[in-house]
């Protein structure tokens, strides 16, 4: 019977969700309760370990670094030049500004590894010159939606930095396995524009000639200035993983610094501004940590009453396929994304699904970079949606609810396919860790 008192929890957790208590005490209120019913007083000595492996996480150091990269290179001016340079090259294809406007997410994106500043950023720029060029609604809002939520699957992405310790694989292997499942989305994004606004001519109408267009000399010089800066970032970022010249937190302080730099370089940086990042910094890191330690004590209770050799039981019971295993682990997730945000699912669920993933013979890494591709669509997935909740509170009035909910579907089942695409080509994913980093 304790065994089985173990799946309990995650009733007892969604109650306390739906209940109004915020997520890290409700796991943690969870946790306490049938760790004391399952091992009396002697549960608090796990509690203080886990706190003591929280905190003694040199990987989780990284947080706050990527969490202030971010939030400096929202106000170093990076966005409004890559902005002006995109475009200069897409504005003539059809639907010009909608590719331009993915493009530049895929750039900020890997600049600044933080959900919801891609978003907010790029759709305070591109929303108002697609409105004036009358593109469809529909399309303007799913372009950012979907733009904007490629911070979770484009390296490097903080949700990759919590994942790596929770699932027990090496962030590094994460960062540069998601590269081409993120570069494949990416594409499937811009070649949907590009067919939809080719056939449809009304939904994304080619800017007309100006005759103040630059010339190619001066589209060039624009373009060296406007780029130079995000990819000295990446490359300092990712390169350095790639490379094995520094570990993922030492890449985060080089991003970090980095980022400084860029503000000083674009007259954008003074201690106002220092402070409001230092300031922003702290409470998002608190509570990613706070809500990571709850995860922690609620995965340990869970294991060590036996919780995961009941699921796996459960799962062998049902007689289910490895592949239609990993179906429905993803399916769960995908339906809890519609009512939790994406840091309750991973602590919830990973810690459960990791060791039976491993037990039928699949990679982590490949499960996780799944996970996460699945993670960023529960992310345009109504009810909660984030990203349309992001979107409602910086686009005007003409674009409304229908509008959003209409114009994500379509680049939600491009996620879709993408996921379907990484799951059938496991190489998607470990091609590219095995010959950068050994990966095995």
């Amino acid at each position: 019977m304790g065994d089985y008192l173990a799946l309990m929890m995650f009733p007892a957790l969604l109650l306390a969700l739906f209940l109004g208590f915020p997520v890290a005490f409700s796991m943690m209120g969870v946790a306490l309760f049938f760790g004391l019913v399952t091992f009396d007083t002697a549960v608090i000595f796990q509690f203080v370990q886990k706190i003591d492996a929280v905190a003694s996480n040199f990987v989780l150091a990284a947080v706050p670094l990527f969490v202030f990269m971010g939030s400096m290179l929202e106000r170093s001016g990076i966005a409004e030049k890559l902005f002006e340079a995109v475009h200069l090259w897409t504005r003539r294809l059809p639907g010009g500004l909608a590719i331009g406007t993915i493009i530049m997410c895929v750039i900020f994106a890997a600049s600044t590894g933080v959900i919801g500043a891609t978003e907010t950023v790029v759709g305070l720029l591109a929303i108002p010159v697609m409105m004036k060029y009358a593109y469809d609604k529909g399309l303007i809002a799913g372009t950012i939606c979907a733009g904007g939520s490629l911070g979770t699957i484009i390296p490097p992405s903080v949700v990759v930095v919590v994942l790596g310790p929770v699932a027990n694989v090496s962030v590094g292997d994460l960062f540069i396995g998601m590269i081409f499942p993120g570069l494949i989305m990416s594409g499937f994004y811009i070649v949907y524009i590009l067919v939809r606004c080719t056939i449809n001519k009304k939904d994304g109408p080619r800017l007309p000639k100006s005759d103040d267009d630059p010339s190619f000399g001066e589209k060039l010089r624009i373009t060296l200035v406007a780029l130079a800066p995000p990819v000295a970032m990446i490359a300092a970022v990712l390169g350095s993983i790639m490379f094995g010249l520094a570990a993922p937190t030492e890449a985060a302080a080089l991003g970090a610094f980095g980022a400084i730099l860029l503000a000083i370089i674009y007259r954008q940086f003074s201690i106002s501004v220092l402070s409001e990042a230092v300031v922003n910094t702290l409470k998002v890191t608190c509570m990613i940590i706070l809500i990571l330690l709850g995860g922690n004590m609620f995965a340990g209770v869970f294991v060590a009453s036996g919780g995961v050799s009941v699921a796996e039981e459960l799962i062998r019971s049902a007689h289910l396929t490895p592949w239609l295993t990993l179906v429905v682990f993803l399916a769960i997730c995908f339906v809890a994304g519609f009512v939790l945000d994406w840091i309750s699912v991973l602590l919830i669920f990973i810690p459960v699904f990791i060791p039976i993933v491993n037990s039928l013979g699949y990679e982590s890494v490949w499960f996780c970079v799944m996970f996460l591709v699945v993670i960023q669509t529960s992310y345009l997935t109504p009810p909660m949606a984030p990203a349309i909740f992001y979107l409602r509170g910086i686009s005007p009035p003409e674009i409304t609810l229908h509008h959003m909910f209409k114009g994500v579907i379509p680049f939600i089942v491009l996620q879709l396919i993408c996921l379907a695409v990484v799951g059938w080509f496991p190489q998607t994913v470990l091609w590219l860790p095995a010959q950068l980093l050994g990966f095995k």
